[in-house]
């Protein structure tokens, strides 16, 4: 998540002291706007006050990841001139590069494999997404993730191995048959969906190679794949512009937006009959400038707590084991279960996270005394002893984030992590253990090649298990694995 935004800031505490006069006073029934005069007037029932700010806080909590993936689908197949476009819908971009602290789309981004991205819109038809033979080797993981932020499906070298293969995504209303040739459909619970393919990359080098595999990624239209006429075309959408920067401020907003591409659920029908009572939903435009002085109040002193409950989750939610926050994040529907708090903690701390099983994010903002990192007021190590090194299928990395931002830190070297590809070039110790400097200033020439440059304020670090090991030692079941991160010590 951005930074919030200072004057949005300095209207939340103008609210806070104003709804603290009005919850007080205000009747139970006093109108949300001039829509809700009418609504009254027909007879339907308008919250008050406190219940205005009660729906604004499940609203942020229930929204957020909405909210998000609906900022990035903007900024990556919508406006072609946000800084961030990488192609329009059904179009596959191959990204020939890993993440820079120049990608600030989606928080928190990986920098350990090149992405090839394509927004779906299965409106019209399914897709089909056809993957090359990968060597074995070589991990990559093709991500299929619906506007519920649902990791909805897999292809890989852990879920279908190494072959190729053509596999056929589609939309929440198609009803056909698996047509010959598919190996397995995978169904997304709404009609835009973000399919993220990650190809490993071993070193700089290696770049012309992860291009050759990007190059044999496909996706086209099932009716393309069994040569037939195409059905008609979806009707063009003017989308609400949005931006991720515009998230703190636009957040009601974006949310009535993105809710109109995100189908109704049992799960969330009952949420979802609540924002309506506020004017948040298909069919009810939400203007937040139409709402009284009051009720702004109220709005933005629950989008407040709504924010506090996620970041309370956030550092309470997980295991802690040595400093470090340990736990199962992301999955599909059934995983989440209609917990919001949980499914909105994830995307905060990492929008877009994998399964456990695909890949564990371990992640901390403390050292092992439980202190704020901040690379201004000290100098961190963190040491994996002889033979415990992360245990993976495929590799591991730590990566070096801004503790305000959650995006990646500008430094002398480009360098952004540590991962186990680099470790033929990194020096271990006389006792066979690994240490890694974790400092805004270089260690000295004897050290560089273990730094991890950080910034001169807050640190965020996340590590990045890809393919964990099921047998011990494992990290797996996450939060209760036998292997465990070793905790982040201040230098002497």
């Amino acid at each position: 998540m951005k930074r919030p935004n200072r004057r949005l800031l300095n209207m939340l505490l103008a609210s806070t002291v104003s709804l603290a006069f009005l919850t007080g006073c205000a009747k139970k029934n006093d109108p949300v706007s001039a829509a809700a005069q009418a609504d009254k007037k027909a007879g339907i029932a308008v919250p008050g006050i406190a219940d205005t700010k009660a729906i604004a806080e499940e609203a942020f909590i229930f929204g957020l990841p909405l909210v998000m993936n609906y900022a990035v689908m903007q900024e990556f197949a919508v406006d072609k001139n946000s800084g961030q476009f990488k192609a329009g819908f059904n179009e596959l971009k191959n990204e020939h590069r890993v993440a820079t602290p120049e990608d600030t789309a989606v928080i928190t981004p990986n920098s350990d494999t090149p992405y090839s991205i394509c927004w779906l819109d299965l409106r019209a038809e399914p897709m089909v997404v056809s993957v090359p033979a990968v060597e074995k080797e070589r991990y990559y993981a093709v991500q299929l993730i619906d506007g519920n932020t649902y990791n909805y499906g897999y292809i890989g070298s852990r879920a279908t191995g190494s072959d190729a293969g053509d596999y056929l995504v589609v939309g929440p209303d198609w009803k056909g048959e698996k047509p010959e040739g598919i190996k397995q459909v995978f169904s997304s619970t709404t009609p835009f969906a973000l399919t993220l393919i990650r190809t490993q990359l071993f070193n700089a080098e290696d770049m012309p190679n992860v291009e050759k595999v990007q190059a044999g990624y496909q996706v086209q239209p099932l009716s393309s794949f069994l040569k037939q006429p195409a059905p008609p075309a979806a009707p063009k959408i003017d989308f609400l512009p949005a931006t991720t920067a515009g998230i703190k401020e636009n957040f009601y907003e974006y949310l009535d937006a993105a809710l109109q591409f995100v189908p109704a659920t049992p799960a969330d029908q009952e949420i979802r009959t609540k924002l309506a009572t506020i004017g948040i939903g298909p069919g009810k435009p939400f203007h937040f400038k139409d709402l009284s002085p009051e009720h702004k109040a109220a709005v933005l002193l629950g989008m407040k707590e709504g924010d506090g409950q996620v970041d309370k989750f956030l550092s309470s939610g997980m295991k802690n084991i040595n400093g470090w926050n340990v736990g199962a994040f992301f999955g599909d529907a059934a995983f989440y279960q209609g917990d919001w708090l949980k499914r909105a903690g994830a995307s905060k701390g990492g929008l877009y996270g994998n399964d456990a099983i695909e890949a564990t994010y371990p992640y901390t903002r403390v050292d092992s005394a439980g202190e704020t990192l901040d690379g201004s007021k000290h100098n961190f190590t963190i040491t994996f002893p002889a033979g415990q090194l992360p245990p993976v299928n495929a590799f591991w990395s730590v990566t070096m984030y801004d503790g305000k931002s959650q995006l990646l830190v500008k430094n002398p070297l480009n360098r952004y992590l540590i991962n186990s590809p680099m470790l033929p070039d990194l020096k271990k110790n006389d006792d066979g253990s690994l240490t890694l400097y974790i400092q805004k200033d270089n260690p000295g020439a004897d050290k560089e090649s273990n730094w991890l440059p950080a910034p001169n304020d807050t640190i965020y670090l996340v590590m990045r298990l890809y393919w964990p090991k099921t047998e011990s030692p494992s990290i797996l079941p996450a939060g209760g694995g036998s292997w465990k991160p070793p905790a982040i010590q201040q230098a002497e």
